[in-house]
């Protein structure tokens, strides 16, 4: 392990995991499982804590909806175990694409390049006796 590896783990926490983190899975740690971005999910043998080290940079949005459940104590059985398998609706994870060029602007965004008039022409009011 090099310098700068040792120096990242012991003062960023958004780079894998920290060297304090790293210490406490490997004494306390149980390995549950693995998600298919490399995610690592561990708990205490008493399975009072639950954590996850994932794979490169920390966001919580790259947990599964499987996992998730899982580290949230929605279900006690983790994906790996219960055959979970991702609904047709469910998409597969992508990186937030705010500030790059792949942003996505809402209609009547001033970032969009359709008129803004299409966003208000979209907009009807509701009124109780005509309900579409």
């Amino acid at each position: 392990m090099g310098l700068k590896t040792i120096i990242q783990r012991v003062f960023t926490w958004w780079n894998d995991a920290t060297f304090s983190t790293l210490l406490y899975t490997k004494r306390k740690g149980v390995l549950v499982g693995q998600d298919e971005q490399g995610n690592h999910y561990y708990r205490t043998a008493d399975d009072s804590h639950r954590w996850v080290i994932y794979n490169g940079y920390a966001e919580a949005s790259r947990i599964p909806p499987g996992w998730h459940g899982w580290i949230h104590r929605r279900t006690d059985t983790p994906p790996t175990e219960d055959g979970y398998h991702p609904h047709a609706w469910e998409k597969p994870w992508r990186p937030n694409p705010t500030g790059t060029a792949e942003a996505e602007f809402p209609p009547g965004s001033l970032y969009r390049e359709e008129p803004a008039h299409v966003a208000k022409a979209a907009v009807r009011s509701w009124r109780p006796d005509n309900p579409n």
